[in-house]
């Protein structure tokens, strides 16, 4: 497997630029000649599906909900980031670029990220043209805040629902395009297959989640934007439905899975209450412009926070890190969070959680003008913990929130299967070892909206893929193959429910594999999951049966694939031998701080499937930092 990047030569401002130029294009009547599957109706894949629409392509658009709207693009927060520089603070393309690169700890690749940074401008004038409603200022300039990583205000934001006004705004477009007729949209259909003929993607099989047929569909093309894989952990702030299924069909076709150990700790979570939950709530990184983080100095204090005065309370955050504070990364200010409480400081029944404290900011704006900023999101953390947050402080805790690992792409968004690109975060690509708040909003519409619609067009010129029909015998084993899978899990017949083998899974993740991870840590989840594994695959009662709605075998289905999948990312950690970002080695620290090791691992770890009962094979692609140097990541 070679792992070509594709990056363009010349200076990185103008790769992109140049790069487009050098593509070949499609010419608007042939384009009318072309099918193109999109999986996922989330930013990425829905702003995709639109863009190729209106360009005159055939779009086939998949997602397993009952609407496009309920992608899970649709729970975040906070913000999108752009380089606009409207508060005229010192930002610039440039400026967005070197936040990113350092953000993730320099483990990303530096073209990618710089096309990321120059597209983030074009995105907010797209967005506010489809209507969505940004924040502004009195004299109408769109506003922005602050967000962790950054010394600037870059972030646009629309109160604190503003993953769901972009979702909106990707979702009309796309909408027209279905009215068009240029999209064809087939909801309640989950991917469970990729069918490659002659090693080239060429289409999917999907099953209809209402009446469980299997079909087979055709395309010359076809695009994953299928999220991440963050459910492993069971706990975690992703929707329920969210799962590694789709980009876990392509990685044993063939596509490699790139930095799997790659996840997002995020720090500003409503604690875990106890063993009925099954999802954790979060509460947008946008509260840390104003929240000041706290733990009594005293270990084991259980007063009340109104009862302890200032002196006698710990603002770590500020104390270890002056000049960013509050808005440090979120992988840092996950670990500070994670070592005060494990010292005894931590707050609430469990000791794991700290305070998000508003008096200050109340006192110095008013109430009025903090529910402006922050109320449907202080409302929510009301309704979960029956706390009013205006009055006593929020408590918070980390939790499982993003992955940046993924499917391996170039520079093109091509996958190492041919004719297979990859979205948003489903891919592997641009925020390296820790991505920065608001930035995942980012690079879903730069993708979908900007990227894609010019790559796959260059794809499709140089390949000039012929008509396949789906009765041709690869889609017909690809179909056999879903159908045997469900079947053996359907005959199992055991004892034990797929959420008691999911929590167990879940539980592994987060002691060996989470915050922190050790050699022997990674070394013991190794041994347990492919146990646990084998438990599954005798011992597993799914009821009901394949022809009919059955969503205890759809969850059967994901489950077998987070069960191989944590073994990949337990391996690919323990092979780390490093910390970097939210990839936190023990054995690898400076003064509880990441110490990477940059002659070793300056790389990305890209895996290749080889069969199930022999190890994957690790490549690597080396990162050349030219332009952002590699030095120690400090946010002191």
């Amino acid at each position: 497997m070679k792992l070509d990047s594709k990056s363009p030569s010349g200076p990185i401002d103008k790769k992109w630029d140049s790069h487009r130029f050098e593509m070949k294009l499609v010419n608007p009547s042939n384009k009318r000649k072309h099918t193109v599957i999109i999986v996922g109706t989330g930013l990425a894949g829905a702003s995709a599906a639109a863009s190729m629409g209106e360009l005159g392509y055939n779009v086939l658009s998949f997602c397993y909900q009952d609407s496009p709207r309920r992608a899970h693009s649709i729970a975040a927060q906070g913000g999108i980031n752009a380089a606009k520089n409207y508060q005229n603070d010192g930002d610039s393309v440039f400026r967005l670029f070197y936040d990113t690169v350092k953000g993730g700890d320099f483990r990303a690749r530096e073209s990618n990220v710089h096309r990321l940074a120059e597209i983030s401008v074009k995105i907010i004038d797209q967005c506010v043209a489809q209507g969505v409603p940004f924040a502004r200022e009195y004299g109408g300039l769109l506003s922005n805040r602050s967000f962790g990583g950054a010394q600037v205000s870059r972030t646009f934001y629309a109160r604190g629902q503003t993953g769901q006004q972009l979702l909106i705004g990707a979702y009309q477009a796309l909408e027209r395009q279905i009215a068009a007729g240029t999209v064809k949209a087939y909801s309640r259909h989950e991917m469970l297959e990729l069918v490659l003929i002659d090693g080239v993607a060429r289409g999917i099989v999907t099953r209809d989640m209402v009446t469980g047929r299997i079909e087979s569909w055709s395309a010359d093309a076809v695009v994953l934007a299928t999220g991440g894989y963050g459910n492993v952990f069971y706990l975690s702030t992703n929707a329920k439905g969210c799962n590694t299924t789709a980009i876990w069909r392509a990685y044993k076709k063939g596509a490699a899975f790139a930095n799997p150990c790659y996840t997002q700790i995020h720090p500003t979570c409503i604690p875990v209450s106890g063993d009925h939950q099954s999802k954790l709530t979060l509460m947008s990184e946008s509260l840390r412009n104003d929240g000041r983080v706290w733990v009594p100095l005293k270990k084991g204090d259980k007063r009340s926070p109104d009862q302890i005065p200032e002196a006698e309370r710990d603002y770590y955050l500020e104390r270890k890190y002056p000049t960013f504070g509050n808005l440090a990364p979120r992988d840092i200010a996950s670990r500070a969070a994670k070592q005060v409480c494990d010292e005894g400081h931590g707050v609430g029944e469990t000791g794991f959680g700290v305070y998000l404290d508003f008096s200050d900011a109340i006192k110095r704006l008013s109430e009025a003008k903090v529910a402006e900023k922050y109320g449907n999101l202080f409302e929510m953390y009301e309704r979960i913990t029956g706390e009013n947050p205006y009055q006593v402080p929020m408590r918070i805790y980390p939790a499982i929130h993003y992955t940046m690992g993924g499917l391996w792409v170039d520079y093109n968004l091509q996958s190492t299967i041919p004719g297979l690109h990859v979205m948003g975060e489903a891919n592997f690509s641009d925020h390296g070892a820790n991505r920065l708040g608001a930035s995942a909003l980012m690079q879903g519409l730069a993708d979908g909206y900007f990227i894609l619609p010019c790559t796959i067009g260059h794809y499709l010129a140089t390949a000039r893929p012929v008509p396949v029909a789906t009765d041709r015998p690869e889609f017909k084993e690809a179909e056999a193959a879903v159908a045997a899978r469900y079947q053996q899990l359907l005959d199992v017949n055991g004892k034990r429910t797929v959420d008691s083998f999911h929590k167990e899974l879940g539980k592994i993740m987060w002691e060996y594999c989470g915050m922190a991870r050790t050699e022997a840590g990674l070394k013991k989840a190794l041994e347990l999951i492919p146990a646990l594994r084998e438990e599954f695959h005798q011992n597993l009662y799914v009821l009901g049966t394949s022809e009919e709605m059955n969503q205890s075998l759809e969850k059967a289905g994901r489950v077998a694939d987070f069960l191989e999948l944590g073994e990949l990312m337990c391996r690919d950690a323990l092979e780390r031998r490093e910390s970097c970002g939210g990839h936190f080695r023990e054995e690898f620290q400076d003064e509880g701080e990441a110490k990477r090791d940059d002659a070793n691992f300056a790389h990305v770890a890209a895996w290749e499937y080889v069969a199930d009962d022999q190890p994957p094979r690790r490549h690597i692609e080396p990162l050349d930092f030219e332009y952002v140097h590699l030095q120690t990541r400090s946010y002191k």
